[in-house]
């Protein structure tokens, strides 16, 4: 596992969200109930950005069709029953860190 820095943990819970570009991907870090977690910053119903989406209940709400991802797992709801794609996170002396398989980066 590589692991790619991201921002602080003091930025990112003042700002709650923050995006990064990894294998072409965009990917959204996100500070929620005490804890980092990162997503692929993409509905698999339309494509539309996650980003732009509110969180509830340990969910993220796509903004164009209401499609609904676990944080934790990815896992979506209809109309986005395809589940995006998790990364593992860290934090080490207040950094944030998103990890990645070498194979992913070209």
């Amino acid at each position: 596992m590589n692991w790619v820095q991201v921002t602080t943990l003091e930025a990112l819970k003042a700002q709650g969200r923050t995006r990064l570009e990894l294998d072409g991907r965009s990917v959204l870090v996100l500070w929620y109930e005490g804890q980092v977690y990162a997503i692929e910053d993409r509905c698999t119903h339309d494509d539309g950005p996650l980003a732009e989406g509110e969180v509830e209940a340990g969910k993220i709400i796509c903004p164009r069709h209401g499609a609904r991802f676990d944080l934790a797992t990815g896992r979506g709801t209809l109309p986005a029953p395809k589940p995006v794609r998790v990364y593992q996170t860290k934090v080490e002396d207040g950094q944030v860190f998103v990890g990645y398989e070498e194979r992913t980066l070209r």
